[in-house]
């Protein structure tokens, strides 16, 4: 992936939480995907805990009944999409 295409990605994970994070996520959510998106767009040592700190809110969003399944794959694939095909994978 380039680096144009993980910025852009970036900026889906940044409109999806100005468009739903006050709505929909607590605040200490709203910064796990945030500081995640970081870590992997500036391919921080700390990216693969970072992927997996979102795969565990994504589940605890879905399991709680607060987001869908399909919303919360697509949260977790923009943030993935921000980083290096190594941390992704």
């Amino acid at each position: 992936m380039t680096t144009s295409e993980r910025s852009q990605a970036y900026g889906r994970v940044m409109r999806t939480l100005a468009d739903l994070g006050p709505a929909k996520l607590l605040a200490d959510e709203q910064d796990i995907i945030r500081e995640s998106a970081d870590e992997l767009l500036f391919d921080s040592p700390e990216a693969p805990a970072a992927m997996q700190a979102v795969d565990d809110l994504a589940q605890r969003l879905v399991d709680s009944d607060r987001w869908s399944q399909e919303r919360a794959d697509q949260l977790v694939d923009d943030i993935a999409s921000c980083g290096a095909p190594a941390v992704r994978a």
